[in-house]
C-alpha cells in the first residue's frame, strides 16, 4: 500500500514527471541567483560579479576589502540569509503541522505556538527594552515562549494516552486567542511610544537589523531541523493516512505527532526569535507544493524549504524597496499575497482538488 502511494505522489503534480533532483537543482540555482541579485539591490546598487566577489574573498580569507565590503558583508549578506532560514523554516514548520492535522489550511499558528513566541518576545521588549540586554534575551524569550505554548497544546491534547488531531486544533486557537489577548495588553501597557511602534513593527515581521550571530544561528537550527524532517518523510506520508492507516503499517500516531510538535515549536520559536511574526508562509507554500510535486513529502519537504527561502528573499527585498528609504514589515507583504492564494486553496480544498494524501 505505501509502495503505491508513493509511487501515485511521486507522479502527480505539474512537475510529477521530472526527476527530484533536477527539480531540487534548478529551485537551488534560484534561489542562490535570487540571493546574489537581492544583496545587490538598495540604496546603493552593486553589481552581482562585484556582489560575488565580495563573498568569495570573504570565504577564502584573500583578496583587499573593495568599497563595498562593508554594506555588502556586514549588511546584506547576513539579511539574506537570515532570510533564507526564516523562510525554508516557516515553510518547513508549516508542512509538518499540515501533516500533523490532516489539513491542507494548518500552520503553527492554528497551534499557538506563534502567539507563545509574540509573547515571549514582546515581554522582552516591554520590560528590558530593544538595548544590548533585550537582543541577548529576545530569541531565548520568544524560544521559550513557543515552547511553553506547544506543551500546554500537547498536553491538552492527550486523550486516554493518545494526541487526538481535532483536539490538538481546537486547543491550539483557544491557546492562540488567549496568547493574542496578553500580547495586546502588553502593548497597550507600554508607555513608550517608539517603544509602541518596534512592537508593532516586530509583530508584523521584520529582518531589519539581522547580525551575523543571529543569522548563523538561525540557519544552523533550521538546517539540522530541516535535514531531520526530511529524514522522516516516509513516516509522515503514514500519518496523513489516519491513526488507524498508520498503526496497521507499524506508526504510532499520536507519538509522531508529539515528535513533530516538538519539531514544530523548535523552527517557530528559532524563526519568531529573529523575524518577529511572518504570516502565511506556512499556509501557502506546503500547499503551493504539493499541486507541483505532489504529496509525496519525501518530495515535497525538501522543495518546500526551498521555495519558503525564495518567497522571503524577494519579499524582503520588496519591503526595503517599495518605499526606500522607509522600510515596510514583511508581514504586510505576505499578508497580500497569502490572502488572495489563501482563498484559492480555500475553494480547491472544499472542491475536493487539494489534499494531503
Amino acid at each position: 500500500m505505501t509502495a503505491r502511494l508513493a509511487h501515485r505522489s511521486r507522479g502527480s503534480g505539474l512537475l510529477g514527471g521530472i526527476p527530484i533532483g533536477v527539480v531540487l537543482a534548478v529551485f537551488t540555482a534560484a534561489l542562490v541567483v535570487s540571493a546574489l541579485v537581492a544583496v545587490g539591490l538598495g540604496p546603493v546598487s552593486i553589481a552581482p560579479g562585484e556582489v560575488t566577489s565580495v563573498v568569495g574573498a570573504h570565504l577564502t580569507g584573500g583578496g583587499a576589502p573593495g568599497p563595498s565590503d562593508f554594506i555588502v558583508w556586514n549588511l546584506r549578506v547576513p539579511r539574506v540569509l537570515q532570510g533564507v532560514s526564516v523562510g525554508a523554516g516557516l515553510a518547513v514548520a508549516g508542512l509538518l503541522t499540515q501533516a500533523m492535522v490532516r489539513n491542507p489550511l494548518g500552520e503553527p499558528f492554528i497551534l499557538g505556538l506563534t502567539s507563545g513566541a509574540g509573547v515571549g518576545a514582546v515581554l522582552v521588549l516591554t520590560t528590558v527594552g530593544a538595548g544590548l540586554a533585550g537582543l541577548l534575551t529576545l530569541p531565548l524569550a520568544a524560544f521559550g515562549g513557543a515552547v511553553v505554548a506547544a506543551l500546554v497544546v500537547f498536553g491538552f491534547s492527550r486523550t486516554a494516552g493518545r494526541i487526538q488531531a481535532g483536539r490538538m486544533v481546537m486547543t491550539g486557537i483557544a491557546v492562540g486567542q488567549l496568547l493574542a489577548g496578553v500580547i495586546s495588553f502588553l502593548l497597550l501597557r507600554t508607555e513608550d511610544v517608539d517603544g509602541q511602534q518596534q512592537i508593532l513593527f516586530w509583530i508584523l515581521g521584520s529582518l531589519a537589523g539581522a547580525q551575523w550571530p543571529l543569522a548563523l544561528t538561525c540557519a544552523a537550527v533550521v538546517l539540522v531541523l530541516v535535514v531531520v524532517s526530511a529524514a522522516g518523510g516516509g513516516r509522515l506520508n503514514l500519518l496523513v493516512l489516519g491513526d488507524d492507516g498508520a498503526a496497521s503499517l507499524g506508526l504510532d500516531a499520536a507519538r509522531a505527532r508529539g515528535v513533530l510538535l516538538v519539531v514544530v515549536a523548535l523552527l517557530t520559536g528559532t524563526v519568531v526569535a529573529v523575524s518577529g511574526s511572518i504570516g502565511f508562509i506556512g499556509l501557502i507554500v506546503p500547499n503551493l507544493t504539493r499541486l507541483l510535486v505532489g504529496a509525496d513529502h519525501r518530495r515535497a519537504l525538501p522543495v518546500t524549504a526551498l521555495l519558503g527561502a525564495l518567497l522571503i528573499v524577494w519579499a524582503d527585498t520588496a519591503a526595503r524597496l517599495l518605499l526606500a528609504p522607509t522600510e515596510l514589515p514583511i508581514g504586510i507583504l505576505t499578508a497580500v499575497i497569502g490572502v488572495p492564494l489563501f482563498l484559492v486553496i480555500l475553494r480547491r480544498s472544499a472542491a475536493g482538488t487539494v489534499g494531503l494524501s
